[in-house]
């Protein structure tokens, strides 16, 4: 008898929203396992205006009774790390949906700026502006095993592109959280919570080998073609001067962190 498929719903919260699906499904469909992905929109970030056409095509209106319904949920990333919690349109929303994810008891994964606000939210850890913008391949060093980091050892390859980092003495002080790893900059990694179903991971594990030369040109492209001041990824080139040949050089952590993750929601 063939088992149930997991429900798993993502929040997506991604400026490439079309990319992302398809890279969360992904990774998640490459674990093996049968699971059921039901994408979502924050409803109040379009509510003085009509929901893009693609948006609508490709995920629903962010719906809690749904959301009970689910064995896990994913809320990604978010292109908002230069601003304040308090200016987010749907703060409001987005509190609401992990209010309900914790009352539920349901797995709970958090990437980058999603991790983000829910330390914040749920154990009032400060966000902190970088003095540039962290960007590119690095090595991790586990400091607490997880389960999460199953068949992985310190050194493993990760990618990382964000503006700003949660607060490490906040986390530390914290009797309900742990850090499971670091980048070899000192950057967060991982951090899960005790005694519940949540892991706030700060790398972009979903990206594929092509993401970080978009993310550039995307930025590149907002800035009018200058270049001047622009993170350029490290660690990610074969030909960092001609900025070419990129390497997925964390394609095996992403596929066991991945795994990792069904397997513990399958025992959830």
């Amino acid at each position: 008898m063939s088992r149930q498929p997991l429900k798993i719903g993502i929040l997506n919260l991604m400026h490439d929203k079309e990319d992302t699906q398809k890279r969360f499904s992904r990774v998640l469909r490459d674990t093996g396992e049968n699971l059921e992905i039901t994408y979502f929109y924050p409803v109040n970030h379009y509510k003085n205006r009509e929901v893009p056409e693609l948006v609508a095509k490709i995920s629903q209106p962010l719906d809690l009774k749904l959301v009970r319904q689910m064995d896990a949920f994913i809320i990604t990333g978010a292109p908002l790390e230069k601003l304040p919690f308090s200016d987010i349109t749907y703060l409001d929303e987005l509190q609401g949906l992990m209010d309900t994810l914790e009352k539920q008891n349901i797995s709970q994964l958090y990437v980058c700026w999603g991790g983000m606000i829910a330390l914040n939210y749920f154990y009032g850890i400060h966000k902190e502006m970088l003095d540039a913008k962290l960007f590119g391949i690095y090595p991790q060093k586990i400091t607490n095993q997880s389960n999460l980091l199953k068949d992985l050892t310190s050194g493993f390859l990760a990618p990382h592109a964000r503006y700003a980092e949660m607060n490490k003495d906040d986390i530390l002080s914290s009797k309900d959280l742990i850090i499971n790893a670091c980048s070899s900059t000192g950057h967060l990694f991982l951090v899960s919570a005790k005694n519940k179903p949540q892991h706030f991971l700060f790398s972009h594990l979903e990206y594929g080998p092509n993401a970080f030369i978009k993310e550039y040109h995307r930025e590149l492209n907002a800035r009018g073609g200058d270049a001047v001041g622009l993170a350029k990824p490290t660690g990610y080139f074969k030909d960092d001067n001609n900025m070419s040949q990129p390497q997925f050089t964390w394609e095996n952590t992403q596929k066991k962190f991945f795994k990792n993750w069904i397997t513990i929601i399958t025992n959830h």
